[in-house]
C-alpha cells in the first residue's frame, strides 16, 4: 500500500471541496462548513440575546440621521420612523492620518478617512471607513438613556477651535446639548500619529434633582460584507464582535442579528464592541473596569448596531459626571492593536492556529525590521522555515526517493498478484522490509509541517502591515500578480502574473521528482494537479503565491539533492 499517495488524494479531494464551497459562499449560499456565526474563546458558554437584550437596550434611540434608518421599528417608549431634519454642521477633522467627518445633528461619526491607505488598484482613492451614503452606511453614535435626555438624535453645537494639527500634537473638537436642563458635552481628541480618537461624555445637572443617565455608544453598519476573499480563497469575517475579559473574544454575524439567534455575553465590568472587516476595524472602547451592558439589534432594513451601555450613578443637581472612551478606527496593525485594549489583538484573526501563527508572525515582524521590505522578508521567513524543518523534510524525501527506486519492483508486484489483495500486501510488506522502506515515511513530514503552512497562509492573509507593499514588479502583496494584464472571463476578474506561472512549472518538476503512480488514472490526475492548483493561484495574493513558489522551489532543490547524491550512493 502507498499511504504517502492517499494523503495526497485526500488533500487533493479536500481542496476540490473547500474550493467548492468558497464558490457557494461566493454566490452568496449558505457555507457548508463555516454556519456557525459566533467564534468564542472563551470555555464558558454565552448567554443567549434577544434582538433588544434589556430594557436598557430598548431605550437606546432606534432611528438614525441616515436615510436607511428611515422607517425603523423602535423598541417600547422609543420614537420610530424618520428624523425630523434638523439644522447641522458637518465638522471635518484633519490629522496626519485620519479625515473625519463629525455631523452636530447627532454629533455622529459619518465619515472616517484613512489618509496612508488606499484601496487596492487604485492610488488616488483612500480607504474610507465609516460613511453615509445610499450605498453603504456606517456610523459612530453615542447618547444618553434613562430620560429626555440628549442622544444621537439631538441638535450640538459645537465650540470654535482649530479643524486641523497644524503644528500641534492634537487638536479637540467639543460638542453641547442640552435637553430638559441636562447637559452633554463630546469632546473628541484627536492627536498625531494615531489612530484612537480619545471620547469624553461630561454630563452637567442643571435641573433642581438628581438623575441617573446611561451613555450608550453604537457602532452602525449595514448588512453589506466588505471584500476580503473570493471563491478561491478563504473569506474573511465582516461583522460586529464584543470583547471581555472573562468571556473574550466573540465574533457575530449580520445574518444571525437579523434572525434573532445570536448568542453572546450581556454584561461585565470590562470590554469593548467592534466592527472588524478584512485589514480594517473600529471599536469603542471604554476605559477603565466598570459596569457595563452589551447588545446587538436590528435597526431597519439591512442596518445593525452592536454597542455598550454603561450606568453613570447619580448625578446631584449642579453636579458634573464624566465618562471616557476611546474610538479606534484604523488598520490592523499589531502594535496598534495591542496598545489599545487587552484582547484587541483579536480582531486580527489568525484562524484556529493563532498560536502557531502569533510567533510566526513575530519572526516577520524581526526579519523586515531588517531587511526594511515585505517581498524579501516572505522570501527570508520561508527559508528561515524550510530550515528549520529540513531533517524532517530530508528524512520524508529520502523515504520517497527510495520509493521512486523500488517502484518497478512494486509495478511488478501488483502485475504478479493482481486480483490477490492480501499476497499482493504481503508481498509489499516484504519488498518494504528488505528495502528498509517506511511506507509512512514520506507523508509523515509532509503531515507534520501543515500547520505551519496553514498558520503562514493566515498571517499573510490577515496581515495589513502587507497590503499595499511592493516588490519588484509586484505593486501590492495583498492582491494579485498583474504583471500581464487583468482580464474579465466567464463573469470572473483574472489577474495574469509570472507568479502563478512560476508556480505551475514548480509542481510540474515536484510531481516529476515524485514517485510515478502505477495506477494511470491516478497518474493523470497527478500532472494535472499543477495545472488546478495554478488556476486557484492567479487570484491569491501575491504574498501568498510567492511564499509558496520559495518553499516549492527550495524543496526541488532538497528532493534533487538527496535523489542524486544521497540515495544514489546509498542504495
Amino acid at each position: 500500500m502507498d499511504i504517502k499517495r492517499t494523503v495526497l488524494w485526500v488533500i487533493f479531494s479536500f481542496s476540490l471541496l473547500l474550493l467548492w464551497d468558497n464558490y457557494n459562499r461566493y454566490t452568496g449560499k449558505p457555507s457548508i462548513f463555516f454556519d456557525n456565526p459566533t467564534t468564542q474563546t472563551a470555555a464558558t458558554p454565552a448567554t443567549p440575546a434577544t434582538t433588544d437584550n434589556t430594557a436598557k437596550t430598548a431605550d437606546v434611540p432606534t432611528a438614525t440621521t441616515t436615510a436607511a434608518a428611515s422607517g425603523a421599528n423602535g423598541a417600547a417608549g422609543v420614537p420610530t420612523g424618520g428624523v425630523t431634519p434638523v439644522k447641522s454642521e458637518v465638522i471635518t477633522i484633519t490629522t496626519d492620518l485620519i479625515k473625519v467627518d463629525i455631523d452636530t445633528a447627532g454629533g455622529e461619526v459619518r465619515r472616517l478617512e484613512l489618509l496612508q491607505h488606499h484601496e487596492s488598484g487604485d492610488e488616488k482613492k483612500n480607504v474610507v471607513l465609516f460613511n453615509s451614503d445610499a450605498a453603504h452606511s456606517y456610523l459612530g453614535q453615542t447618547g444618553l438613556i434613562g430620560g429626555a435626555y440628549p442622544n444621537h438624535k439631538s441638535t450640538f453645537t459645537a465650540v470654535a477651535g482649530p479643524r486641523t494639527l497644524d503644528n500641534a500634537d492634537q487638536v479637540q473638537l467639543v460638542l453641547q446639548s442640552e435637553q430638559q436642563g441636562v447637559k452633554l458635552i463630546k469632546t473628541f481628541t484627536f492627536k498625531r500619529g494615531e489612530y484612537k480618537v480619545d471620547v469624553k461624555h461630561d454630563v452637567v445637572n442643571n435641573t433642581g434633582a438628581s438623575i441617573t443617565p446611561s451613555l450608550y455608544l453604537q457602532l452602525v453598519h449595514d448588512g453589506s460584507g466588505v471584500g476580503g476573499g473570493s471563491m478561491f480563497m478563504a473569506s474573511t469575517f465582516t461583522g460586529p464582535a464584543i470583547y471581555t475579559d472573562t468571556d473574550k473574544f466573540q465574533k457575530v454575524t449580520f445574518e444571525s442579528i437579523e434572525k434573532g439567534k445570536v448568542e453572546h455575553v450581556l454584561k461585565g465590568d470590562s470590554g469593548w464592541i467592534a466592527l472588524v472587516q478584512h485589514y480594517f476595524v473600529s471599536a469603542f472602547v471604554p476605559v477603565g473596569n466598570t459596569a457595563r451592558e452589551f447588545f446587538t439589534k436590528k435597526l431597519a432594513t439591512n442596518l445593525y448596531a452592536v454597542g455598550t451601555i454603561l450606568p453613570m450613578g447619580t448625578v446631584a443637581p449642579g453636579a458634573t459626571a464624566s465618562m471616557d472612551a476611546t474610538l479606534y478606527s484604523g488598520p490592523q496593525e499589531s502594535k496598534r492593536l495591542e496598545a489599545v485594549a487587552p484582547g484587541f489583538d483579536l480582531v486580527k484573526d489568525y484562524g484556529w492556529l493563532t498560536i502557531i501563527a502569533k510567533p510566526i508572525f513575530w519572526l516577520m515582524i524581526q526579519i523586515h525590521q531588517i531587511l526594511g521590505n515585505w517581498g524579501w522578508t516572505i522570501i527570508v521567513l520561508t527559508i528561515v522555515i524550510k530550515l528549520a524543518f529540513f531533517p524532517l523534510s530530508a528524512a520524508g524525501y529520502r523515504s520517497m526517493a527510495k520509493m521512486k527506486l523500488v517502484t518497478p519492483k512494486m509495478t511488478d508486484i501488483r502485475t504478479r498478484f493482481k486480483g490477490e489483495p492480501q499476497k499482493m500486501n504481503a508481498a509489499m510488506m516484504e519488498l518494504y522490509k528488505k528495502e528498509k522502506i517506511n511506507p509512512i515515511g514520506g507523508c509523515f513530514p509532509m503531515i507534520v509541517q501543515i500547520p505551519v503552512f496553514i498558520s503562514l497562509y493566515w498571517v499573510l492573509l490577515a496581515s495589513v502591515e502587507i497590503r499595499n507593499a511592493s516588490w519588484l514588479w509586484v505593486h501590492d502583496l495583498a492582491s494579485p500578480d498583474i504583471l500581464f494584464g487583468s482580464y474579465h472571463i466567464f463573469g470572473f476578474h483574472l489577474t495574469i502574473g509570472i507568479l502563478p506561472i512560476l508556480m505551475a512549472i514548480s509542481m510540474f518538476i515536484q510531481t516529476k521528482l515524485n514517485p510515478t503512480p502505477p495506477d494511470p488514472i491516478q497518474a493523470k490526475v497527478m500532472m494535472w494537479m499543477p495545472i488546478v492548483f495554478s488556476i486557484m493561484f492567479f487570484f491569491f495574493p501575491a504574498g501568498l503565491v510567492l511564499y509558496w513558489v520559495v518553499n516549492n522551489i527550495l524543496s526541488i532543490a532538497q528532493q534533487w539533492f538527496i535523489n542524486e547524491k544521497l540515495v544514489g550512493k546509498a542504495v
